[in-house]
């Protein structure tokens, strides 16, 4: 089993998140400027990293969903 984590948005990953995620994140945030008193939250899905900024953006291996590209899903309507 392998216990997630949390870090502050622009703050060195701890060293529990993979090389390979800390440098996705480390790209990701190079292009956003808002990310002031965000946190990242590390989980693990069948031994997968997966990275969750608090606004919905997810690194997920080679996938990466960014809620500031693609909205907020919450907008949507309710059916």
């Amino acid at each position: 089993m392998q216990l997630g984590t949390r870090w502050p948005f622009g703050s060195t990953p701890p060293a529990s998140v993979p090389a390979d995620t800390r440098a996705r994140v480390a790209a990701l945030e190079a292009t956003r400027a808002d990310g002031a008193g965000r946190t990242w939250t590390l989980t693990w899905l069948e031994g997968r990293a997966i990275a969750e900024l608090d606004d919905g953006t997810v690194i997920d291996g080679d996938t990466l969903r960014d809620a500031a590209a693609f909205g907020d899903p919450d907008d949507e309507d309710d059916w």
